[in-house]
């Protein structure tokens, strides 16, 4: 099917501004004349691609499922443009997704050092779970996340690039938990209150099979969707809360816990597409690693 490009054009600047008006303005032509290359390209491939009402546009079933294979190559288009354009310097967008998490205490830098280094390329930080952030990967809506690892929704069809590895942690404040000094079982720990993440999520998962490998059953005492309200949770008294240990460097106030049956070490990953396909801008930062 021989189709123009500008078609594929106006059609990915409507689909992800949802504007007629505002993708005329992006792309330098009337707001009649993108109008008249989506209808154009809808008939070519005889599929309607948005829904339109006077007070807004909206992408059909079928609209979505071609923006998440146009947007990737509008974008790499775009970013050799830049290349061959400037070619002492970087341009175009960073796409990244990670838990917030994970930008605070592991990302932050990278993105501070990044920035300084190619202040023209825009950084788009997408914040999710770990389990969220494969499903971002596989809808085509970034170019690569970082991700707790082992993570169900990832397989091995994923290309991912070990970064570091850390330890999950019980931690406590000692003045309402003086258990400093004891190696706790699994089994005495169930006695306290337990404060961890939400069940769907990569890290709950990690922690409840840990309690059935050994035949007991976790029911935490709270579970919330932010390890930072974790950390301030346990500072408080109010539990032990169960962590990442690299986000406690920083606290000198609560104590790792102990535990007889310790959890196996976890990893951060760099998963990209199944396809393999890096635009230049996420190879350059990949570097960064």
């Amino acid at each position: 099917m021989n189709i123009n490009l500008e078609l594929y054009r106006a059609f990915y600047y409507v689909a992800v501004t949802l504007s007629f008006s505002e993708a005329s303005r992006q792309l330098y032509i009337s707001q009649s004349a993108v109008s008249q290359s989506v209808k154009t390209l809808e008939k070519k491939l005889g599929r309607q691609l948005f829904i339109r009402s006077t007070k807004k546009v909206t992408l059909t079933p079928d609209g979505e499922l071609l923006l998440s294979h146009i947007e990737p190559a509008i974008r790499m288009i775009t970013e050799g443009e830049a290349l061959l354009t400037h070619e002492d310097s970087i341009q175009g967008q960073l796409r990244i997704g990670a838990s917030d998490t994970i930008c605070r205490y592991f990302l932050l830098d990278y993105l501070k050092q990044f920035h300084q280094d190619y202040p023209d390329v825009q950084i788009q930080v997408t914040n999710s779970t770990s389990i969220g952030c494969a499903k971002l990967l596989d809808n085509g809506q970034v170019d690569f996340i970082i991700s707790n690892f082992p993570n169900s929704y990832l397989n091995a069809s994923h290309p991912r690039i070990p970064l570091r590895e850390f330890q999950d942690v019980f931690t406590a404040h000692p003045s309402c938990f003086p258990l400093d000094s004891r190696t706790l079982s699994l089994k005495e720990l169930l006695d306290y209150p337990i404060l961890t993440l939400t069940k769907h999520s990569v890290t709950s998962e990690y922690l409840y099979e840990h309690f059935q490998n050994h035949g007991l059953k976790l029911v935490p005492e709270v579970e919330l969707s932010s390890n930072d309200l974790l950390v301030d949770m346990a500072q408080i008294g109010l539990g032990i809360a169960f962590v990442p240990d690299y986000m406690l460097k920083k606290n000198t106030e609560l104590i790792s816990l102990s535990i007889q049956e310790p959890l196996p070490p976890r990893k951060l990953v760099l998963v990209h597409p199944k396809t393999g396909h890096m635009t230049p801008v996420a190879e350059k930062f990949m570097e960064y690693f």
